[in-house]
Order: C-alpha cells, then structure tokens, then sequence
C-alpha cells in the first residue's frame, strides 16, 4: 500500500502559515529597539524592531506614519501596536504597525523636543532676527479665535490703555485637527497688508495636547517668515511653546501682550505733559542767558561809546600795515643778499672771469670750433682768439708739439 501525501507548493504553504499567523495574532503589541530605519518615497516606512535576543520586521504604512506626532529615528526605543502579518513573496513574517508609541518621554513630548533641535540648528530661535516692536501701533492685527477668553482679555486691556487703536481679527482655530494650518494661513494674510504694525499670535491657557497647534512647525515657520513683528501670547505662565521661541517678543497672557503692546494713554499723557514742562523751562533759561549776555553787553565801554571802539581798530589797522611794510622791506633786503650772492657765484664760475686773468679762448673758422688741441690745425687754417677784450683772426703758419 503506497504512502499518500500531500504536496503544497511554496505559495499554497506561505498562504497557509499567513492565515495561521493572522487569525492568531490580530492585534499585539511588541516593545523594541529601532534600527536599519528605512523611509521609501511612497511615504511607507520600514525598520527592525530587536532586543538582545531577536528581531522582527515592522512597516508602517504612509497613513499611520504621517498621523505619528514624533519621528521615528534609529536607536529608540518604542512600542508597536499592529497585526502580524506574511509578506508570501519573501515568505517573511512582520508586524504591520498601526500606532507607534515612544518608552519614556510621551509621544508629544518627544515630537516637541525633536521640532525644538531641529528649529534650533536652523537659526529659527536666534535672537538675531527679533525685530523691535513699534513704541505706538495704529493698527494691531490679533490671530486668535473670536469666541475663546483671549480675545475677551485683549480688547478689554486696548479699551482701558488705549481706546482708539484700530484692531483687526483675523479668526481661526486655536486646537485641534487643521488649526495650525488656520494660524499659518492668517499670519500669512495680515503680511499682505501694508498698515499692519504688529501682530498678536496666541490663545488661552490648556493642557500640551491643547496648546499643541503652536507648537507646530508650519506656525514657527509662518512667524519666522513675518515681516511684522509678532507677539507669541498663548496663555500658559511656566511651559514654553515652538511659536514663544520663534517670536520677536513672548507674552505669558493674552492680555500680558496687549499691555506690551499698548502703552497706557494716560501714562503718555503725563510723559508728554512733563516733555513740554522741561521743553519750557529750558526755554525759558537759555532765553533768560541771552538777556543777561546783551544786558552785559549793553553796559560795557565800547557800548556806551561806539565811536572809541572804532578808533581802537583804526589805530589797529596802522598797526598792523607799519608791521607789514616792516616786514616787507627786511624780506626784500635778505632777498636783495641772496641774489647777488647767487650772482657772484655765477660771475666765478664764468668762462669770461677766466679771459680776465690773462687766458684766451681760439677757435678754429669757418666752424668756430673751439681748439682744445694744436693736431685740429693744419697750415693755413684760420683762428679766431678772443680775449677779455676784443678778439682777432690769425693765420697759421707753423703748428708745433703734435
């Protein structure tokens, strides 16, 4: 009697073990160490998840991993919610997972300090680009919602200090899914316009979850890129959010910002009041200074006669051109020296002193070149000499010493 069997191919078997797997495990959760993260431009991420001892694949597809708060990186250490499924082409088992939660900080929290290195390495915190807010604002521009308590608190706090200050809300929400993207969006259009002088960005106190639309990065970025200064005032007094950070100026309160923001009219009103007081006074004594110096003045000698002062200066003015005239002439007399030293200087050095002492310069015709040495002559040559006086023209006859 031959032995019946059962042959499965490869995929009939790897199908088996995943109906197997599947229907045993339909939701588990497994805690691990990430490594060999992979994120595919499908938006799909794939990792191991290991301890000491195993690994197990795990990939996240494109929905759950863009709905995670924090990112994934190598070497943490989290706890994966999913089914385990088999992947028939590899025949590999792996957990699909579904919800991912970080061990130790909670999911926001790490979310929050990831954004926060992130933003710093790029300079978004640096207090180089805060911009100074305008001492007296015409037109402020609130990013808020229109029904919460901070705007309650900010209009209350700009009609006590400041009634007539022009304020436009631009509503939005402040919590939940597509808030932050409202934020952006309404920072974005009060930059649109040209008589914004500052803005108002924030909400009212909450828990992490509920401030955690100012913690985004799509709201750091739209702060960061305003060209109005913007005021973070989200209603918290101890925890710091991504947009306090990025802000020109943080306000602990809604209506903290809007008393920085808006000076007390009646504070003005006395600085002003004490500005024109100190304006007059010192008016009033540099007026009192001039009086005293032309009264001073109007006493004095030559105020009570004019006509002496004007002889004073005449007699001056003799003074000075007998001065001038003095000066003149020596200046002429040493120059008057100097030339006829430079001339008896001249006269020495001239070829004509030297005719005086009894010498003769001859030169030889028709070129009047002047000889140097009796081998230029020959018989017959004509010669001019000249003396200290007069000159004559001779014939030679015999030439010697060449």
């Amino acid at each position: 009697m031959s032995e019946q069997r059962y042959i499965y191919t490869v995929s009939e078997l790897t199908r088996h073990i995943r109906v197997i797997l599947e229907d045993s495990f339909s939701l588990i959760w497994v805690e691990g160490e990430i490594s060999n993260l992979k994120r595919q431009s499908s938006g799909h991420v794939y990792f191991t998840l290991k301890d000491e001892n195993s690994s197990l694949n795990v990939v996240v597809f494109r929905n759950h991993h863009e709905s995670l708060k924090f990112n994934l990186e190598d070497g943490q250490k989290i706890i994966c919610g999913g089914k385990i499924t088999v992947y028939e082409k590899q025949g590999l088992y792996q957990l699909r997972a579904e919800r991912i939660e970080p061990i130790g900080l909670g999911a926001l929290q790490l979310a929050l300090q990831q954004l926060k290195e992130r933003l710093s390495k790029e300079g978004l915190f640096d207090p180089v680009h805060k911009r100074p807010l305008p001492f007296m604002p015409r037109h402020i521009g609130v990013v808020t919602s229109p029904t919460g308590a901070a705007i309650k608190d900010i209009l209350k706090v700009i009609k006590r200090r400041f009634y007539n200050i022009e304020l436009t809300i631009n509503p939005v929400r402040v919590q939940g899914e597509g808030s932050a993207e409202d934020i952006a969006r309404a920072i974005e259009e009060f930059n649109k316009l040209s008589d914004v002088d500052v803005l108002i960005v924030g909400r009212g106190g909450g828990s992490l979850e509920d401030l955690w639309s100012f913690n985004e990065e799509i709201v750091a970025r739209a702060i960061y890129n305003s060209r109005i200064p913007v005021i973070s005032a989200v209603g918290h007094e101890v925890d710091w959010t991504i947009a306090d950070l990025v802000a020109d100026v943080r306000a602990p309160t809604p209506s903290a910002a809007a008393e920085i923001v808006v000076k007390e009219k009646e504070k003005l009103q006395e600085s002003i009041s004490l500005s024109k007081n100190r304006l007059y006074q010192a008016i009033r004594y540099r007026i009192s200074s001039w009086r005293a110096r032309v009264e001073h003045l109007a006493e004095s000698y030559f105020m009570r006669k004019p006509g002496d002062l004007v002889l004073e200066y005449k007699q001056r003015i003799d003074e000075l051109l007998h001065r001038l005239v003095s000066e003149t002439g020596h200046l002429k007399q040493i120059a008057g020296e100097r030339l006829r030293s430079t001339v008896n200087k001249l006269e020495a050095l001239s070829p004509l002193a030297i005719l005086g002492r009894g010498y003769s310069l001859a030169f030889r015709l028709p070129e009047k070149v002047l000889i140097r040495d009796a081998s230029v002559l020959k018989k017959d040559d004509m010669v001019e000499t000249r003396l200290k006086r007069g000159k004559f023209i001779s014939r030679v006859e015999e030439i010697n010493g060449v």
